[in-house]
C-alpha cells in the first residue's frame, strides 16, 4: 500500500511543481515583484536581496520545473527529494508567516493565473509538505523510468527549454497574459462593481497613546478613551472581504486633476508605460519621441504613464526631447499593466487593443 501512496505522491508533487514553475516562468518579473515584497523591511527585513529579486526568481522557478521533471523521471533520487523537502519547508514557513502576521496578501505561487489567500497558500504548502515527506521517507520505492543517458538528456533539455523561455519572456511579453489588463479587456468594465455584489465589512480600530503605551479602541469603545490620551493612528480591519473588481486602482492624473474618464473615452490612445523614469531603458527612451510623432500623425493621442516625480519627468523630457504629456499612475498598477519599462499599450475607448515590450516596437499596429 505504501508503495502506491508513494507513487501517487511522487506524480502529484512532480506535476504540481512543473505547473507552478511554468506559470511563474511565464512571468518571472511579476514573481520577482512578489519576492521583493517578501524581502521588504516589513516582512523578512532583507532589503539587501531586493536588487537580486529577479535573478532569485528565475533560479527558483527553473528549479521548480526541473525538480518536478526529475521527480517524475525518478532521477537523482537523494538529491531530488532533499531539494524538494528544503524548498517546501522554506515555502511553508514563508506562507505561514505571511498568513499569521498578514504581511503579504498573495504568495504568488501560481502567478496571476490563480490567486490564493495567505491561509489557502499555507494549507496548500502543508499538503505538499506531507506528500513530499511521504516521498522522502519512502524514496526506496522510487526507481528511474529510463536509462541514465535518456534521463540526463531529458533533464538537460528541460533545463535548456526553461532558460530559453526565461530569456524570451524577459525580452518580450509573457507567452500567456493572466493579468487584469490583458488584450481585449475594457478597463472601465474591469473597474465596475456588479449590482448586488457583496460589500466588505470593515471595523475601524483607533490607536491612542495612553500613558506612554499604544492601545486599540473600536468605535463602540470611543467613549471609554481616557482623558489626555493622544490619537496615533486609525486601522481599517477587514472582517469580511466583499467583491473586489479585477481593476480597482487605475487612475491617470495630471496637475492634480483626475483625467482617467476622458482618456478612457479616446478612440485612439497610445500609452507609453514607464513606471520609473530612472530605470527606463535608455536605448528605448531615445525612440519615444519619434514613435510619438508617428502615432500622432495617424490620429493617436500619445501620453506617458509614470509614477515618477514631476522634477524627474521634466528632466527626462529634456534629456530625450520629449513633447508628449506624462500622467501620474500608481507604480504597482503600471507594473501590473506591463512588465517592461518602457512598454506600449494601445487603447480604443478604454479597451486594450495591443500591448508590446519596447523590444517589439516594430510590431506596433497603428
Amino acid at each position: 500500500m505504501m508503495k502506491y501512496i508513494t507513487q501517487f505522491s511522487r506524480i502529484f508533487v512532480g506535476i504540481l511543481f512543473i505547473i507552478s514553475g511554468l506559470i511563474k516562468l511565464n512571468d518571472p518579473v511579476g514573481f520577482s515583484y512578489k519576492l521583493a515584497e517578501y524581502f521588504g523591511e516589513t516582512v523578512l527585513n532583507l532589503p539587501g536581496l531586493i536588487p537580486l529579486a529577479l535573478a532569485i526568481a528565475i533560479i527558483v522557478v527553473i528549479a521548480e520545473v526541473v525538480l518536478g521533471v526529475m521527480l517524475l523521471l525518478g532521477a537523482w533520487r537523494r538529491f531530488t527529494v532533499w531539494s524538494l523537502l528544503i524548498m517546501i519547508v522554506f515555502f511553508t514557513f514563508l506562507t505561514f508567516y505571511s498568513a499569521y502576521f498578514n504581511k503579504v496578501t498573495d504568495c504568488g505561487c501560481f502567478g496571476d493565473a490563480l490567486k490564493l489567500t495567505p491561509w489557502q497558500s499555507f494549507i496548500k504548502d502543508v499538503v505538499l509538505l506531507v506528500l513530499i515527506l511521504i516521498v522522502f521517507i519512502n524514496k526506496k520505492y522510487i526507481r528511474p523510468l529510463f536509462s541514465a543517458k535518456v534521463t540526463n538528456s531529458v533533464i538537460g533539455i528541460s533545463l535548456l527549454l526553461c532558460i530559453f523561455m526565461a530569456y524570451h519572456v524577459l525580452n518580450h511579453l509573457p507567452i500567456v497574459d493572466f493579468r487584469a489588463y490583458k488584450e481585449g479587456t475594457n478597463i472601465k468594465e474591469g473597474m465596475s462593481i456588479p449590482e448586488g455584489a457583496p460589500k466588505s465589512v470593515v471595523e475601524m480600530i483607533f490607536v491612542y497613546n495612553v500613558n506612554g503605551q499604544n492601545q486599540e479602541f473600536t468605535e463602540k469603545d470611543l467613549m471609554n478613551i481616557p482623558a489626555g490620551a493622544t490619537f496615533v493612528d486609525r486601522i481599517d480591519k477587514v472582517i469580511t472581504q466583499g467583491y473586489v473588481p479585477p481593476i480597482h486602482d487605475f487612475t491617470l492624473e495630471k496637475d492634480g486633476f483626475d483625467n482617467t474618464e476622458e482618456l478612457l473615452q479616446e478612440p485612439k490612445l497610445l500609452m507609453l508605460v514607464m513606471y520609473d523614469l530612472n530605470q527606463t531603458n535608455k536605448k528605448a527612451a531615445e525612440t519615444l519621441e519619434k514613435l510619438s510623432k508617428q502615432a500622432q500623425a495617424k490620429g493617436y493621442k500619445v501620453i506617458g504613464a509614470t509614477a515618477s516625480l514631476p522634477d524627474e519627468i521634466e528632466a527626462f523630457k529634456t534629456l530625450y526631447g520629449i513633447t508628449f504629456d506624462f500622467y501620474f499612475c500608481d507604480a504597482t498598477t503600471l507594473k501590473t499593466i506591463e512588465r517592461a519599462n518602457p512598454s506600449l499599450v494601445v487603447l480604443h475607448q478604454g479597451t486594450v487593443v495591443q500591448k508590446l515590450h519596447h523590444n517589439d516596437v516594430d510590431d506596433l499596429k497603428l
